[in-house]
């Protein structure tokens, strides 16, 4: 008989419910900056090192942003990575050092003071370079601070009072001082070659410079004669067609020289404005060619009966339809073979041209080319060697540099000497195209000298600053041989730069491993490095060249470490800008050389040349750098295979004969939703700022940590939204510890061999855990650390383990299970605030503090405590993995009921679950199988179910019939028990009778 509880007292304040003023709204936007401020109070990055001392160094070297603009998602993205791995590092027990720098050279900083320039009507050229170099200095100043206080607000760590930059003094001495050893060891020399030229910035560009957007191009079929036939008798019989083949029979028809005489070998461009500076045409030996005569023509085409050209036979048909003649129109006499192309010389288009003064007149060789193909065109290409690499190294090989021609100017304009085009451009400075093109193209038709015309859109090289095309143009610079000996050329790998980077490259670990092949494939093909640059701010060529040699002579540059020194002294007091002051010449060479015999060098270095030595002032020549000088890790994105690491890598292969990263990672780019590139017109950008404004920073670094950075990011709105949401349920697991810790003592601590086995499941399952965290994170692999974290935490805690013990948290008296659950809450929180700090380093830091509110105490100064091995118990694990398959059944089985307004809570049922195996039940039987379905009573029965109790198709074996728990609701604990109302207090059950004394 149950006691009346009609007066029963109101138990609530006798619960241990949890205490905490840990907000569920968090408010990172206006309290992280709070944070920052504290951080910056306690000196936690120093307090750090002094904490480190001794331990094994972690290094990232930055790789660093242009001082040029605000941040956008993909700098933030950057950043955030690299926090994440230095905090993680130094959390795992290392000195994990992070110096963050800026890159303040180079056109895209030049770019925007030349762009104040002409908004004010000023001429550069006309300013005192000296002044000009300041303001580029003051703009690169003004724009570090920026950045620098937009990286600290989304909570990156390092030494930002102290970071490095291209432009300080000792960085421009020390950039000198890696140029010089180019200088002194061989692989520096002057050349003339055709180099990816801005018509609009005036300047070389190197191809990390370069990005492709589409651009319409002219195109043109150019028939060129042949003028002479130089075969051997019967030279095609003995190689070409010994079987007396069907070919054979063609090319002896087409033996004589006769045969060939005014025929014309058609090539087709996209750049026409290289026509005058033609010098041979290429085949490839491996294409078939014929002979085709035109036999008709309709009214308006340009070629004439009887017109013979030599085509590509996989092409003829299209060449001939682009001139308007139908099949009908010509036939093949036969075909042609590559002895007889070799004996060909051709006359170019613009030969015999009326007001030339015979600038065109010489000879046109036939030339063999693996870069020929039939798959576009004609089967022939019009080389020019001033305006194409594979032109050029075609006349490298053969010896032939000095028909090289200078017909092009810095603004892509026809130089003077060239007659008919002389002045015209073929950009403006602008990037739109000017008269060169079609004043070509003109004078072809007049010369009878085009067979067809036309219009491409197709993928072009354009200026990534200026966003305009770019050309192929023929100007002396300045190059480093990467395949001759460097000094003595001994090295364990290898004699040149190429070999010796393609060696380090396999020392590397890869992040991902594809990068590897990227850059191997980059460097086994890639030219000499063009290091010079026609511009001002930056760190120059330092050296000087002899009046009146020439490139190859071996006195042309002066090597003189007295020279040098005194370069590179007068850059440590005075910054790059001493080599620009008046008397810099006499002041450098001293009294040792006659200042009128030698010309001071006035390019500046590649910005990639300053970038890619940044390991030699910042790894090599800091206290806090790197103890040998190399890089545990270069972090980037992928587009910096072709840019910094592959800088870093030959800069440094070229003098320390090795790579200065034992570690790359790459990251993709950031994406909208839809997946499209971001773009300002678009309206589809992201900006760091307003993410942190509306979210706070902690939002983004969780964005960064849920993303497969190895692929291209996506962000938007909607995906925000699912972060933030994320977010709250992790942020309201730490809520739950905190509350349930509340007043937690040591002498509250269980030993992990007295908890229950709930609660050594729970340590199993952290020690799981710690190697997965631990080796995720060595690895790299936040996204995997962050969902292993977040399903425990979300899944197997709030879902779980939390839901099962709030009813002894907050009901049990002071009992071994309350201890042993708030001793493994204290265990939890001190894995999940360490674990999580490198994401989330914000609000792991509000968790931290709310627990240890010490002026000096943060999450960030705690390591990751080591986890023993003994906690691992793959036994129970096991056990508990088929009590929770059966607790599935269970809880399903319960919404159905909660969901027919059956029952209102799961405490209202006592169910009756049939489980077919014997030693699932004898698990079931040994622990509370009733508190781990937080119900009120539980029956566990082998015996058969009957045909309408409940199951899940998925567990075989387990069936559930639904009961209502017998007994009255205790009034503390909300259980239905049948000794309700039966001890002292009145309305509660026995537990909680115990618990109120």
């Amino acid at each position: 008989m149950c006691a009346d509880t009609t007066d029963t007292p109101d138990y609530k304040d006798t619960l241990n419910l949890p205490q905490t003023e840990f907000p569920m709204r968090a408010g990172l936007p206006k309290r992280e900056p709070g944070w920052l401020e504290r951080w910056e109070e306690i000196g936690i990055y120093d307090r750090l090192r002094e904490k480190a001392e001794g331990r094994k160094p972690f290094t990232l070297h930055d790789g660093p942003p242009y001082a040029n603009g605000h941040l956008h998602i993909g700098h933030a993205l950057n950043k955030v990575l690299k926090d994440m791995v230095v905090r993680s590092q130094q959390m795992m027990g290392h000195d994990a050092r992070y110096i963050p720098g800026w890159d303040c050279h180079g056109l895209p900083i030049e770019w925007k003071i030349e762009e104040q320039y002409r908004a004010k009507g000023l001429d550069k050229d006309k300013v005192d370079i000296v002044d000009f170099r300041q303001e580029c200095r003051r703009f690169a100043e003004g724009w570090i601070d920026v950045q620098r206080d937009e990286f600290k607000r989304l909570g990156i760590t390092g030494t930002w009072e102290k970071p490095y930059l291209t432009m300080d003094f000792r960085a421009e001495r020390i950039i000198a001082e890696e140029f010089q050893k180019f200088l002194m060891n061989g692989t520096l020399y002057q050349g003339s070659k055709p180099v990816m030229w801005s018509p609009v910035e005036k300047t070389a560009l190197a191809e990390a410079e370069i990005e492709y957007h589409d651009h319409q191009s002219h195109t043109i079929w150019v028939p060129f004669r042949i003028v002479s036939f130089d075969l051997p008798d019967a030279e095609w019989s003995d190689e070409e067609a010994p079987d007396g083949s069907r070919e054979a029979a063609e090319a002896a028809k087409l033996s004589t020289a006769a045969q060939f005489e005014g025929a014309k070998v058609v090539i087709w461009t996209t750049t026409p404005w290289t026509i005058p500076s033609n010098k041979a045409v290429a085949y490839n030996p491996e294409i078939s060619y014929g002979l085709y005569e035109v036999t008709g023509r309709p009214e308006e085409c340009w070629a004439r009966i009887g017109d013979r050209y030599i085509l590509a036979d996989a092409l003829a048909e299209d060449v001939m339809g682009r001139a308007r003649l139908d099949e009908t129109m010509y036939r093949r006499l036969g075909h042609v073979t590559q002895h007889q192309l070799a004996a060909m010389t051709l006359a170019h288009p613009f030969r015999d041209l009326e007001g030339a003064n015979g600038f065109w007149d010489y000879d046109v060789p036939m030339i063999d080319g693996d870069h020929v193909t039939d798959d576009a065109g004609t089967g022939f290409v019009h080389t020019a060697p001033s305006h194409g690499a594979e032109d050029y190294e075609c006349f490298q090989k053969r010896g032939w540099l000095d028909r090289m021609t200078h017909n092009v100017g810095e603004e892509s304009e026809f130089l003077p000497h060239v007659p008919i085009f002389a002045g015209l451009r073929v950009f403006n400075h602008k990037g739109k195209e000017e008269k060169a093109n079609k004043a070509v193209i003109d004078t072809l038709v007049a010369a009878g000298g085009l067979l067809a015309r036309g219009r491409q859109t197709h993928s072009y090289p354009h200026s990534w600053r200026s966003k305009a095309p770019v050309i192929f143009r023929n100007t002396p610079q300045w190059f480093a041989a990467i395949d001759k000996p460097v000094g003595d050329g001994q090295d364990e790998n290898g004699t040149t730069i190429r070999e010796r980077a393609l060696t380090s490259i396999d020392k590397v670990t890869w992040t991902p491993r594809t990068g590897r092949n990227r850059l191997y494939t980059m460097i086994e093909g890639r030219p000499d490095w063009v290091l010079s640059r026609q511009r001002a701010w930056g760190v120059p060529l330092t050296c000087f060249t002899r009046k009146g040699a020439m490139p190859t002579d071996a006195d042309f540059l002066l090597r003189d470490e007295n020279v040098n020194a005194r370069i590179l002294a007068a850059f440590e007091e005075e910054g790059a800008d001493a080599w620009y002051k008046p008397g810099a010449k006499e002041r450098f060479l001293g009294n040792e050389y006659d200042h009128e015999e030698w010309d001071q060098v006035f390019d500046i270095l590649d910005v990639w040349f300053d970038s890619g030595s940044t390991h030699s002032f910042v790894l090599r020549d800091r206290e806090d750098g790197s103890e040998d000088g190399i890089a545990d890790l270069y972090l980037e994105g992928t587009d910096q295979h072709r840019g910094w690491f592959h800088s870093s890598l030959l800069q440094s292969c070229g003098t320390q004969g090795r790579a200065p990263y034992r570690g790359v990672l790459t990251h993709g780019f950031t994406l909208d939703e839809k997946g499209n590139k971001m773009s300002k017109s678009l309206g589809n950008t992201v900006a760091p700022d307003d993410v942190t404004k509306q979210y706070g920073a902690d939002i983004l670094r969780l964005w960064v940590a849920q993303s497969d950075y190895t692929a291209d990011l996506r962000i938007g709105p909607e995906i925000l939204k699912g972060v933030a949401d994320s977010y709250r349920r992790l942020r309201n697991t730490m809520r739950f510890m905190l509350g349930a810790l509340a007043h937690f003592e040591e002498s509250d601590r269980t030993a992990p061999e007295d908890m229950p086995e709930l609660e050594r499941w729970v340590l199993h399952r952290l020690a799981e855990l710690d190697e997965r965290v631990r080796t995720g994170y060595a690895a790299y692999d936040f996204q995997g650390v962050f969902q292993a974290l977040f399903n425990f935490a979300t899944v197997e805690l709030s879902a779980f383990y939390f839901d099962i013990r709030k009813d002894a948290l907050y009901c049990d008296g002071d009992t071994a299970r309350r201890r042993a659950a708030r001793t493994v809450l204290d265990i939890l929180f001190h894995r999940l605030t360490t674990w999580l700090a490198p994401v989330l380093v914000f609000t792991m830091e509000e968790v931290w503090l709310e627990r240890f509110p010490s002026e000096t105490s943060s999450v960030h100064l705690e390591d990751m405590p080591e986890t023993p091995g003994s906690w691992r118990d793959d036994g129970l694990a096991a056990k508990w993995a088929e009590i929770r398959r059966v607790r599935r059944v269970v809880t399903a089985a319960l919404e159905v009921q909660r969901t027919e307004k059956v029952i209102g809570a799961s405490l209202e049922a006592a169910p009756r679950v049939h489980v077919d195996s014997a030693a699932t039940r004898a698990a079931l039987e040994s622990v509370h199988f009733e508190d781990v379905c937080i119900t009120s009573d539980v029956e566990i029965t082998g015996d058969t179910a009957p045909a309408e109790a409940y199951r899940l198709p998925e567990i075989e074996g387990v069936a559930v019939v639904f009961a209502k728990a017998e007994g009255e609701k205790c009034q503390r604990c909300w259980k239905i028990l049948p000794d309700v109302g039966t001890h002292t207090h009145p309305g509660v059950c026995g537990r909680c009778d115990a618990a109120l004394g």
